[in-house]
């Protein structure tokens, strides 16, 4: 070994960076340049190739934020290159800043035709071009300005993240647009000597294929002729040959490389703006391929093929052919790459059902790996849900990130809440847009935590988040790691040709058991949270009108919405995406949701009040009075209304409401609540027991205002220290009794703390069997974080939340630092607190955020703290993230199980919706076992006007019991969740008329279909 190697590598490095790189092009010229600026948002080509082009020169400033310039590029190639041997290419900077591709301008680029050649980025500004010397050049530039919303990770509040307020002066400037040619052996040399540096970096200094390796890289810099790189670049590549080819040792870690471009589907820019970034990033994909017949790229999200199907029809097609091949592969089998924490059970099965019909009718390709690289945490209810969508393999990388422990396993079973397991992969490369270094390739080789029982991980390569996709560079290095000594094997495949291999390789590999707990990212369940009331409110809405739809259809021949239907679960699903569900996009995205929402809703109500109105014709032969009657849309019933029936309401008994001291009480055969002079809740007694869920001392309803200014990534994190600055908002500016409804009776509750204002209404109704809290909060604050917390006199040892299709049991000690760094966590409408005998349930209608932990309470016992996370108010990236008005609904019910906390959560979110001469209906479906819960009520998405069911076991014990439809049925099969029948029936255990017998596992999910030709 040399003496002095980190001097003779310094040299290696200078040799590079002042003589290698700038002799890559053996000759460059400018272009000729005209430009046109869209006043607004982004036109067509036809549009933009039509208007009036003015003289533009490099140097020249150009692009508001979030702006669109084309540039029309004329010239010819030079005469005099004839006979020099290089590739002809376009190079572009459009003034590209120093921080990551795919956060700043991009350009794609068109030919006269309109036809899209290949797009401009920060690290791939290149061309090619199929033009000799002499030829003439005639091409334009579409070029977007989008500013970089702080991919420094300063995490600085910005106005940028708004077209409304980012301004409108240029914020680029235009450096270079030359046809230049390429000399390739200058290029492969480059290749050569960054994969052997970057190889020699990662191995043992006292190895001897170290000492070889720089020996041999610093005879480069002395064989070669610094004045002459071009034409000594073939002598430099003959002294590596040697080295190069020395192939990889028997034992080493096989990696298979796959090109991939992980695009969020909106972050720190808009929605808009991401169409355009797939068309860039998948232009970019198949030039490469045309250039590499093994290159093998994958790409996710059905809802990004399907707008290059609308949007760019023309490289839809070329991805369609390529599809064909192999090469261009749709994986994971969903919409987008949603969050899987807070989207119901039934939008996580239209996410896979909505992905895999749209991959199966557009390349005929059912996807088998579900592919999530980048959500934040995994729901411990996924597995099932998975596999009844028909996958068999499951990737992901984001545990990577965990603050305080590192996961166990890269490649193991996953098992979920009902038993289901699936093949599951966790690349130890510990990122999903690797670009194939010697770094990566030896950290996944070092990290991967099998060894000795298998040797293969998964490698995603290419520029993400932003988009890009992989490189020409990336590709060179995957071909000199092949086989190459003291590196990792690379080969490029396909993900199943991946997991199929691991599958191989390791048959009965370790089982993780329920959920992929994020170690971070914990504020994702709180931020943004009209975007989170939105999703809550659009997931009800659908299910409401496919079931009244289906209702109406079936009792009276009315059309059935399919397309309308399948459009809004569409947009429901595409804003569930893993950057916007959970708040972490930038004000523009979010602004767009709410509106998008309140589209959803208005037309969501539209179809319910059609169906309604269906159903209303047919009174007089369904017995209806002409009275008002509730719909009630749960699959319990609610206020004496069957379950997803209309009826009369039963008379609700009344409320004994006074005043007790300076505060009050209110109570009905089941409840009976005292309310302080504060507002605050001192005693919630089960009338026909006595047990006072409340500890003395401890009172409930107490918002709480905490200092929320996590260490990094605002609007995504919540960090534990949060809980040292907390302070108890007890005072009230006034708390009244207001009777403002017959058989209810609520107190009123006024707040005021720093700039914001709350007032609360604690409602008991007559028959409720559980006390309701409305909760509007005008919010200013920033950095803070509202919780609502309940002390409960209960001794629970572990909690339950609902999660999709059941829940999961969580600790509320911390004995493990598994358990201490789980310490907020994701609940959907209810979480529920027991000892035996006795248990509290706390629901909410838009809540995800909670914490749940033991105090101490009265006389040495202990307290349950259950704590709803109310709203946050983070400065990045959205700096006036959840400003103004909110209107959340909390309910508490005592005395229950978890199937009663499933009834209540479903009542909260599901409230009777009354109509005025409308008819009685009776159940079209009906359980008869309460923990057999249906979940959506349906026609076939086949259009053969089937009835398709879709239920499952929210107790979490075995259950049987019958499910059955009231209309004429052929026949009753068990199917997937795409409607096919089931590979293996088991749950079916008889079928006679419109009637199903049926035996679950505990929280099994099972679709049924009901024949009706």
């Amino acid at each position: 070994m040399h003496d002095n190697s980190a001097l003779v590598r310094a040299r290696i490095d200078r040799f590079v960076e002042e003589r290698v790189k700038p002799a890559l092009y053996r000759a460059a010229t400018p272009l000729a340049l005209a430009a046109w600026e869209v006043p607004d948002e982004p036109v067509p080509f036809a549009e933009a190739v039509a208007q009036r082009f003015e003289p533009f020169a490099v140097g020249s400033a150009w692009g508001k934020p979030w702006g669109t310039t084309w540039f029309h590029v004329t010239g010819s190639v030079p005469a005099e290159w004839e006979g020099l041997d290089g590739e002809v290419e376009l190079v572009v900077d459009l003034g590209f800043l120093s921080g990551q591709a795919g956060f700043q301008a991009e350009g794609l680029v068109f030919d006269p035709s309109g036809r899209i050649l290949k797009a401009i980025e920060p690290f791939n500004n290149h061309v090619p071009l199929d033009v000799g010397p002499g030829g003439r050049i005639d091409l334009y530039i579409e070029a977007a300005s989008n500013p970089d919303v702080g991919s420094d990770w300063s995490f600085r509040p910005t106005p940028v993240g708004d077209k409304a307020t980012a301004g409108t002066d240029p914020i680029y400037r235009l450096r270079k647009v030359d046809v230049a040619l390429r000399d390739t052996q200058v290029w492969e040399l480059q290749m050569d000597i960054w994969t052997l540096t970057g190889l020699m970096g990662e191995l043992g200094s006292e190895l001897p294929r170290t000492a070889d390796l720089l020996r041999a890289l610093e005879s480069v810099v002395d064989g070669m002729d610094p004045d002459d790189v071009g034409g000594t670049a073939p002598l430099g590549r003959s002294i590596l040959a040697p080295v190069l080819a020395r192939p990889a040792y028997a034992s080493a870690h096989r990696v298979i490389a796959v090109g991939h471009a992980h695009i969020d589907s909106a972050w720190l820019w808009p929605l808009r703006e991401t169409i355009r970034k797939c068309a860039r990033t998948f232009s970019n994909v198949l030039d490469l391929m045309e250039r590499d017949p093994g290159f093998v790229f994958a790409a996710s999200s059905a809802q990004q093929y399907a707008w290059m199907k609308e949007h760019y029809p023309d490289l839809f097609e070329r991805i369609r052919a390529r599809a064909a091949e192999g090469r261009f592969v749709p994986v994971g089998g969903m919409w987008v790459e949603s969050d899987t924490n807070m989207p119901g059970g039934e939008a996580l099965v239209r996410q896979l059902v909505a992905g895999k019909e749209f991959f199966m009718r557009e390349f005929g390709i059912e996807p088998l790996e579900v592919w999530l690289p980048d959500s934040f945490g995994y729901s411990a209810a996924f597995p099932q849900i998975a596999v009844a969508a028909g996958s068999r393999y499951f990737l992901t990388q984001k545990t990577s990130w965990n603050e305080t422990n590192t996961m166990p396993h890269h490649t193991f079973s996953w098992e979920g809440i009902d038993g289901s397991r699936i093949f599951t992969h966790f690349p130890p490369v510990d990122t999903y847009n690797s670009v194939l270094s010697g770094e990566e390739l030896a950290r996944a080789q070092r990290q991967y935590a099998e060894k000795g029982a298998s040797n293969v991980s998964l490698v995603p390569f290419g520029f993400g988040d932003g988009g890009g996709g992989p490189t020409r560079e990336m590709l060179a290095a995957a071909s000199r790691t092949a086989s190459l000594e003291g590196s990792p094997t690379v080969t490029i495949a396909s993900p199943l040709a991946f997991f199929e291999e691991a599958e191989r390789d390791y048959p009965n590999p370790p089982v993780w058991s329920g959920e992929l707990y994020l170690e971070f990212h914990r504020g994702t369940y709180t931020s943004q949270a009209r975007t989170k009331a939105g999703n809550r409110r659009s997931e009800h809405l659908l299910r409401e009108a496919e079931l009244w739809a289906a209702t109406a259809t079936v009792r009276t021949g009315a059309e059935y919405p399919h397309a309308r239907l399948a459009e809004l679960w569409q947009s429901v699903l595409l804003l569930q995406f893993h950057d916007i569900l959970p708040g972490t996009s930038i004000a523009w995205v979010h602004r767009s949701a709410e509106e998008k929402y309140g589209q959803i809703a208005a037309e969501l109500e539209d179809i319910i009040a059609d169906a309604i109105a269906a159903l209303g014709a047919g009174a007089d032969a369904h017995g209806g009075d002409g009275a008002a009657v509730a719909f009630n849309a749960s699959p319990f019933p609610v206020s004496g209304v069957a379950a997803m029936s209309a009826g009369p309401v039963d008379t609700a008994p009344t409320v004994r409401a006074e005043r007790d001291g300076d505060g009050f009480v209110l109570e009905n055969d089941r409840l009976r609540v005292s309310i302080d002079a504060h507002g605050l809740i001192t005693s919630l007694v089960e009338v026909t027991t006595g047990r006072d869920a409340v500890p003395a001392g401890q009172p409930g309803n107490l918002l709480q205002l905490f200092r929320d200014t996590p260490t990094q990534w605002d609007a995504w994190d919540i960090d534990q220290h949060y809980q040292r600055s907390g302070t108890d908002l007890r005072d009230a500016e006034s708390v009244q009794l207001v009777t403002d409804a017959p058989g209810r009776a609520s107190v009123r509750v006024e707040r005021r703390f720093g700039d914001s204002a709350v007032s609360q209404l604690i409602t008991l109704a007559g028959d409720a069997a559980a006390l309701e809290i409305e909760t509007t909060v005008d919010w200013h604050e920033k950095q803070k974080l509202l919780k609502l917390a309940f002390p409960l006199d209960v001794h629970a040892d572990r909690a339950a939340s609902e999660v999709q299709f059941g829940h999961v049991h969580r600790p509320t000690h911390v004995n493990t630092s598994w358990d201490a760094a789980r310490f907020e966590t994701c609940a959907h409408r209810w979480v529920h607190v027991a000892e035996p005998g006795f248990g509290v349930t706390v629901a909410n209608d838009s809540t995800y955020g909670h914490d749940i932990t033991r105090t101490s309470g009265p006389a040495g016992g202990t307290t349950t703290l259950v704590r709803q996370s109310l709203l946050r108010a983070p400065l990045f990236p959205d700096p006036v993230s959840d400003q103004g008005r909110h209107r959340l609904r909390t309910s508490i019910a005592i005395g229950t199980d978890v199937l009663d906390a499933a009834q209540e959560g479903y009542r909260l979110n599901l409230p009777l919706r009354s109509v005025d001469a409308a008819s009685i209906v009776a159940p079209l479906v009906r359980s008869d076992s309460p923990s057999i819960v249906v979940e959506s009520v349906k026609l076939a998405d086949d259009r053969s006007g089937d009835l398709v069911v879709r239920l499952y076991e929210a107790r979490g014990a075995r259950a049987s019991g019958t499910v059955s439809v009231d209309c004429r049925v052929s026949g009753i099969v068990e199917t997937d969740l795409l409607e096919r029948p089931a590979r293996d029936p088991a749950s079916l255990v008889e079928a006679q008329g419109g009637t199903a017998e049926l035996r679950l596992r505990p929280f099994q999910l099972v679709t049924l279909r009901f024949s009706r030709r």
